[in-house]
């Protein structure tokens, strides 16, 4: 293989090793629902309270990684981060699998929270930061369909199988684990970002007085303009988007039950239907979403999300209301939600605070969806109309700051890779901020300032 394509394909295996972040954040927590509420619970013996309690420790923990497992990315390089929180991830799925009581259930599910959390902000930082100038954004958006893909193999699994009971689980967590394995071994071939390690080279020493520690993208200066609207924005959005998101996607087939008298068959039926309609809507969004036409997708697909939660708002929630909302919001979030979120987040923070503002607004995110959960049946059955009305306000408001706060908000400067032994401090003049260097207090060249219209970060 010529050199060229070698730099043509590079970026493609990356975001693909890289983007299975998603395929295994997505595949853990649908396999833990199903193994641990379904397969495992009548072996071993597991109630409500059990199995609440398991799979909200599973997103709680996700939120802790996440938090720390950011940091860590931006403070000791890409490649370490998501190498070692894959290896506790296949950690967990073996405690999961060999789980023949509820202390392993409870070990297996941190672990696996911890691993995906952790692993998540640093990988798309790094299919980020490897892309190739006007295909960045299409390769984030690329590892967050893959996030589909894990959903899609563990229903099919699941419903195709029949293999019931203990088996049943420990087949889907092998599946995991095997899968986590391969990755790994994969991903030991992949190189640290450039983009990071021309930015840590380059990084201005911080001292302070009596200390010769250097601090590189202190975390302090996330909450300082203008990175600090960036954390407010992009967390405000996707935590109201994704409450939305979460409730339809944990509690979907409750709430089809409970409130419009279906069948749970049938409701995993439309799930598979909705999701190949997703998955090609994503391969769309794929062609625009480094063009300027991007605003206008995401206003879209802003307007669908709004829509879908505004009729069982209105009309009250029926099987064609519920069905709407699937399918509608399912189509709108291809366009919006979490895979615009994800882009935003490369585009708006400085490479050594990209993974840490990421781990924080995910943290933030989950633990207001692990939170929310918690009173979600009772809220339905008690306060119908309100439930889905308080969901449309959320989307509504996330909408709003997606299409009038972001586009205001500043790009961060972005440096070029620099070459093994350059010595970049020697080539910045007197007082001449080093490229990759700006700190989030201080604006980088071409950048607006905030409250600047800016159609670009949309």
């Amino acid at each position: 293989m010529s050199g060229t394509e070698n730099a043509v394909r590079s970026p493609w295996r990356t975001a693909t090793l890289a983007g299975m972040a998603s395929y295994l954040d997505a595949a853990a927590l649908v396999t833990s629902g199903i193994a641990i509420g379904g397969y495992y619970a009548g072996p071993l013996q597991l109630g409500a309270g059990a199995i609440g309690s398991l799979l909200g420790l599973q997103t709680l923990a996700f939120a802790v990684g996440a938090l720390f497992g950011g940091r860590l990315g931006d403070r000791f390089g890409r490649r370490k981060v998501f190498t070692l929180s894959l290896l506790l991830y296949a950690a967990g799925v073996l405690l999961l699998l060999i789980a023949v009581g509820p202390g392993l259930l409870y070990a297996g599910v941190v672990a696996t929270g911890l691993a995906i959390g952790a692993d998540l902000p640093v990988s798309l930082a790094l299919v980020n930061e490897e892309a190739p100038a006007g295909r960045k954004g299409a390769m984030v958006v690329f590892s967050g369909m893959l996030w589909l893909v894990g959903i899609v193999v563990v229903l099919v699994l699941s419903s195709f199988m029949g293999v019931q009971g203990m088996p049943g689980g420990r087949i889907l967590f092998a599946h995991l684990l095997v899968l986590a394995v391969v990755v790994l071994l994969l991903r030991l071939g992949t190189g640290e970002s450039a983009e990071w390690t021309a930015a840590r080279r380059a990084a201005v020493p911080q001292t302070t007085a009596g200390s010769g520690n250097l601090e590189f993208g202190r975390v302090r200066d996330l909450f300082r303009a203008p990175a600090s609207y960036a954390l407010l924005a992009t967390g405000l959005y996707y935590a109201t988007w994704n409450l939305g998101a979460n409730t339809l996607g944990q509690f979907g087939t409750f709430l089809w039950t409970a409130l419009a008298g279906g069948e749970v068959a049938r409701f995993s039926q439309l799930t598979l239907v909705g999701l190949p309609v997703g998955f090609a809507a994503g391969l769309l969004f794929m062609r625009v979403v480094d063009k300027p036409s991007r605003h206008a997708w995401f206003a879209a697909g802003s307007g669908l999300i709004v829509l879908a939660w505004a009729l069982p708002a209105v009309l009250g929630p029926s099987r064609f209301t519920l069905v709407a909302v699937m399918l509608l919001s399912g189509l709108g979030n291809s366009f919006a939600g979490e895979a615009v979120y994800k882009v935003w987040s490369q585009e708006l923070f400085p490479t050594l605070l990209r993974a840490t503002a990421q781990g924080v607004t995910m943290a933030f995110t989950r633990a207001v969806a692990g939170l929310a959960a918690l009173g979600t049946p009772a809220f339905a059955l008690g306060h119908t109309r309100l439930m889905f009305a308080v969901l449309f306000g959320l989307a509504l408001a996330a909408a709003v700051i997606g299409l009038v706060w972001v586009p205001r908000l500043p790009s961060a400067h972005r440096p070029e890779p620099v070459p093994p032994g350059t010595a970049v401090l020697d080539t910045a003049a007197p007082g001449t901020a080093v490229p990759g260097t700006e700190t989030p207090g201080t604006q980088a060249p071409g950048t607006a300032a905030p409250g600047t219209p800016r159609t670009a970060a949309v």
